[in-house]
């Protein structure tokens, strides 16, 4: 590594998904940062398949989305999740769920729920991170230790291909090297909650005729039922040759090369066909959230912070999410704008986000397997068919009651309830509505999405730095708020809306928007001290919070 990129603002340990989305959030911020992985960045299994619509939206405003939706699963295939016996066997009951061009509904968010699979993404997140020019992405560096030296960080680090050990000074640094991260142990962070769920395989492998196989069309997901309950699910992959078959619920680890994949492929499938295996996985469902997010100047992300189960699809996602958060607060001390307090919001914002994503997906992981029959449910007989009648009539009370979903409110309407930069104004919390988003405009929550023109959303106006949303026809004047801004080199623009629909969802004439999109305060004309408020939302002001655990 040559001298003069020794020392340097932010260094990320880790490069998948998390590690990758802090160094675009960096990179597009002009923040320079460099990134190192003891791996050489290619994706052996693909272990996420659902970009949320929450991380769709940051890679809006990363400029990525066009490739992400022409990439992973075909516009015109249904995306349904389908319930089997076997794929050649009987369908006990099938979820559908449009194509995508099909038209989706966009009035909560411009950009929806996409499968992408790991393959695809992390491949998109790498090359747009390595396009910025202050992003440097190394690889085959692995890290072995870090010293938190006060007004620095000191990483220890050894060039595996040149076998050269190596210093790295940095103003900060963020592990996002995974469940087993060595930045966390480093730091003698202790990881909280129930732990190792259960045992889990999956087998990725390419099989181009598997769908001519059976009768059931293609879906998303396959999942399998038999006399024990849902065993497994089967996930399309691209819509065309490659798969992820994962095994449930195993009681003890599973041993890659004593793994009888004729068998598991026998069972599901029910009939012979062509494959290739490309991968085994053998792996851990855990509850796990990290005591703590960070000391100092050293913080953690992704699923060395937090490790949940995959089901339903919240770990890489809110790990994206953390990587903005953390991504403005850090640019924003680099520039010097940022007080001294922000970089303490991170944990106390996300954390509890983390804590409810482990706990739905726990929940959600439980939910989906609450289907054991205890007879042959593909037997071919009079108490057969009853027992999938019954199945199929289960299925429909829990679909109607959204059990077998994850609420989108998890995934959009979250809040920093505690946040110390955001600014409560009276406002009740709102409580999930079955498995919908209901849009808000409360301090700490998400600002909602809203069309201004064709193709344009109010969250385009947000991210460069602080928006200050001017509604209706008659908004208050802003010009205190505007000068307490620029004394302090806050950035600051102003945006005013007239349209009514704009002032009917956000309910306030003025709304202060953070650059990660969240509303930092909003009210009907400014406070007696603008100067006060705008010391707040950029970390300048100590306030008391509930301590995390821990």
């Amino acid at each position: 590594m040559a001298d003069d990129v020794k020392r340097i603002p932010v260094l990320i340990v880790g490069g998948g998904p998390v590690g990758l989305a802090l160094a675009v959030e960096l990179g597009t911020r002009g923040v320079r940062c460099m990134l190192v992985d003891a791996r050489d960045g290619s994706v052996a299994i693909p272990k996420m398949s659902q970009v949320s619509a929450r991380s769709m939206e940051l890679c809006r405003r990363w400029g990525i989305v066009g490739e992400i939706e022409r990439s992973g699963w075909p516009n015109h295939y249904p995306q349904d999740f389908v319930y089997v016996t076997s794929l050649t066997g009987y369908e006990l009951a099938r979820s559908r769920w449009a194509p995508y061009d099909a038209g989706a509904d966009r009035h909560v968010t411009p950009n929806g729920n996409i499968q992408c699979p790991q393959i695809f993404f992390d491949p998109i997140l790498r090359r747009h991170a390595a396009s910025l020019p202050t992003v440097d992405l190394r690889y085959h560096v692995r890290l072995d230790s870090i010293a938190d030296a006060g007004d620095r960080v000191r990483a220890r680090v050894t060039d595996i291909a040149a076998g050269r050990e190596e210093e790295i000074v940095a103003d900060y640094l963020v592990g996002c090297d995974g469940a087993d991260s060595t930045v966390r142990n480093g730091l003698g962070i202790a990881m909280l909650g129930a732990g190792r769920l259960s045992y889990s395989l999956s087998v990725y492998f390419r099989a181009a005729d598997l769908v001519k196989v059976h009768d059931k069309g293609w879906a998303r997901f396959y999942r399998f039922i038999d006399e024990t309950g849902h065993w497994a699910d089967l996930v399309a992959i691209d819509g065309a040759a490659l798969w992820r078959l994962t095994l449930l619920g195993l009681d003890r680890p599973a041993d890659r090369d004593g793994t009888d994949v004729e068998a598991i492929f026998r069972r599901a499938v029910g009939a012979p066909f062509r494959y290739e295996v490309i991968s085994i996985l053998p792996w851990e469902r855990r509850d796990l959230v990290a005591a703590h997010f960070g000391r100092g100047r050293v913080f953690i992300a992704g699923d060395a912070a937090h490790q949940l189960s995959p089901t339903g699809g919240l770990g890489m996602n809110t790990g994206v999410c953390s990587a903005a958060d953390l991504g403005w607060k850090l640019a924003a001390v680099l520039a010097g704008w940022g007080g001294p307090h922000l970089l303490d919001s991170y944990e106390i914002e996300r954390r509890p986000v983390a804590q409810s994503a482990v706990d739905e997906s726990t929940a959600y992981y439980r939910r989906t397997r609450i289907f054991p029959t205890g007879k042959r449910v593909d037997e071919d007989s009079p108490e057969g068919e009853a027992v999938r009648r019954k199945f199929a009539d289960d299925f429909t009370r829990l679909e109607r009651e959204g059990t077998l979903y994850i609420s989108e409110h998890i995934k959009l309407g979250y809040t920093y309830e505690a946040s110390p930069i955001c600014v409560p104004d009276g406002s009740k919390p709102l409580e999930p509505n079955g498995i919908d988003y209901v849009p808000n405009a409360r301090p700490g929550a998400r600002a909602p999405h809203l069309w201004l023109a064709e193709g344009r959303s109010i969250l385009d106006l947000f991210g460069d730095g602080f928006v200050l949303l001017r509604l209706g026809n008659r908004p208050p004047a802003a010009g205190a708020l505007v000068d307490a801004a620029r004394k302090r080199n806050v950035p600051l623009a102003v945006h005013d809306i007239a349209q009514p629909d704009a002032l009917a969802l956000y309910q306030r004439a003025l709304v202060l928007v953070r650059p990660d999109g969240h509303v930092a305060w909003r009210g009907d004309a400014l406070p007696d001290d603008p100067a006060a408020l705008i010391d707040r939302v950029r970390g300048a002001t100590r306030v008391a919070v509930t301590a995390s655990p821990g």
